[in-house]
């Protein structure tokens, strides 16, 4: 059996609670429950890595710093203040 190519796809059957999946039919509109899904499971595997990499980087270093958290913060997404406000106001 040949490996599948860059860009091809696979079937798959996943089970998910009845409200799920009404509520995924609805978000997913137009663009479809496979992109929908698809897109989801990309994000997942990102944030994955990332929690991979501060998990080594923690391990070697320490817990990571409010400061460290807010240079990468701001690194990231800009305006650091807006996230400290909203922490405040919770």
């Amino acid at each position: 059996m040949k490996p599948p190519r860059a860009g091809t796809t696979e079937n798959l059957s996943v089970s998910m609670p009845t409200d799920l999946v009404s509520e995924l039919r609805s978000r997913a509109g137009r663009r479809g429950v496979s992109s929908y899904i698809t897109e989801a499971v990309r994000h997942q595997l990102a944030m994955d890595g990332l929690a991979e990499i501060v998990a080594d980087h923690e391990a070697e270093h320490g817990a990571l710093t409010e400061q460290e958290i807010e240079a990468a913060h701001q690194e990231l997404f800009g305006d650091g203040d807006a996230r400290r406000a909203g922490q405040d106001a919770a």
